[in-house]
C-alpha cells in the first residue's frame, strides 16, 4: 500500500511542477522583438532629450532665459532626470520652439486664450489688491 502512495505523490509533484517549466522555457514574443522594443524605446528618449538640450542651447533661449533669470546648466540637468510623458511634452515644446526660431521668427504670437487668461489673471490682481 506504501508504493502506490509513493508513486501517485510523485506523479502529483510532477504535474504540479511541470507548468512552471514549461512557462519559464516560452515567451509570447522572441528575444530579438523584445530587445528591438528597448533599444527604439531607449533612442526615442534619447532623441526626445536632445531635441529639448537643442533649444535650450540656442541663443535666443539662452538670451530669454537670461532677461528671466532661469539659469539653463539647471534646466539642462532637469532634461536629464526627465521621463515619459513629462519628456514627450517637453520635447514636442521645443520641437515647436524649433520651428518657430529656426524660420528666423524674431517674435512670439500669442493665442487669443493666452491673452484672455492674462487678463483675467490682471483683474483678479487689481480686484485682490483693493
Amino acid at each position: 500500500m506504501r508504493t502506490p502512495t509513493t508513486v501517485l505523490a510523485i506523479l502529483l509533484t510532477l504535474a504540479a511542477a511541470a507548468p512552471r517549466l514549461h512557462a519559464q522555457s516560452t515567451h509570447v514574443a522572441p528575444q530579438a522583438v523584445l530587445d528591438a522594443a528597448i533599444q527604439q524605446h531607449v533612442d526615442d528618449t534619447a532623441a526626445q532629450r536632445a531635441a529639448v538640450l537643442r533649444v535650450l542651447d540656442r541663443d535666443e533661449v539662452k538670451k530669454v532665459a537670461g532677461r528671466v533669470g532661469i539659469d539653463l546648466t539647471t534646466a539642462s540637468t532637469a532634461v536629464a532626470a526627465m521621463q515619459g510623458q513629462e519628456l514627450a511634452a517637453a520635447a514636442a515644446q521645443a520641437q515647436q520652439v524649433d520651428k518657430a526660431l529656426a524660420g528666423g521668427a524674431s517674435t512670439v504670437v500669442i493665442s487669443t486664450t493666452t491673452i484672455i487668461i492674462a487678463l483675467l489673471v490682471i483683474i483678479l490682481l487689481v480686484v485682490a489688491i483693493d
